[in-house]
């Protein structure tokens, strides 16, 4: 049960990493989302992919930002998003 717990809380995790980079997207907040994005489709990602690698970048950032218990670093995500497909 327990496995299923985690599974559900990653999932949902998930979900809302990939709405928080759409959320960047229609917003053009920050500019390096919509960037990022055009980048990687011009060099053949699909979307959805490209959405997946930008929300793991997002995920980095935030855990970075926990672990340190510090602000969110908004010039480091947003140089860790220029850098994709390169994971940080």
């Amino acid at each position: 049960m327990q496995d299923q717990d985690e599974d559900a809380d990653e999932a949902f995790a998930h979900d809302r990493l990939i709405e928080a980079v759409e959320n960047q997207l229609a917003a053009g907040d920050p500019p390096a989302a919509q960037a990022t994005l055009n980048k990687l489709t011009l060099v053949g990602y699909p979307r959805e992919e490209s959405l997946e690698l930008m929300a793991q970048v997002l995920a980095h950032a935030i855990g970075v930002m926990l672990e340190s218990d510090s602000p969110f670093d908004r010039a480091a995500y947003e140089e860790a998003l220029r850098r994709l497909p390169e994971l940080p």
